[in-house]
């Protein structure tokens, strides 16, 4: 019987190891889901499906992306850049070669 508890304590402590070790979620990363208005687009690593519904590569840090936006979209071979701002929940997105401020967008489901 004691041997059987040594055995239980042990797994739950590799399993809790094992929990802590795992990648932790980065909320705080520009990566997710983000709206303006009807559009979307969805940033996972150095990947973006953009608001015309292209998966493109990009460039990204834990706080920016940018992407050369494809053929055949509005803008096709400018560069879009991302860059967080104000916490977790907006981004500003600015379009080489635009007057005028920058576009906001919201993280189309807030991070708790």
């Amino acid at each position: 019987m004691r041997q059987q508890n040594r055995a239980v304590i042990l797994a739950g402590i590799a399993l809790s190891a094992a929990s802590l070790s795992a990648a932790p979620a980065r909320a705080d990363a520009i990566d997710g889901d983000w709206c303006n208005g009807a559009l979307h687009f969805v940033i996972e690593g150095e990947s973006i499906v953009t608001p015309g519904r292209n998966k493109v590569q990009g460039r990204s840090t834990r706080y920016r992306f940018a992407y050369v936006v494809p053929a055949n979209e509005p803008g096709a071979g400018s560069e879009v850049t991302m860059v967080m701002i104000r916490g977790q929940e907006l981004v500003q997105l600015s379009r080489a070669g635009q007057t005028g401020e920058p576009e906001v967008w919201r993280r189309c489901k807030p991070i708790s």
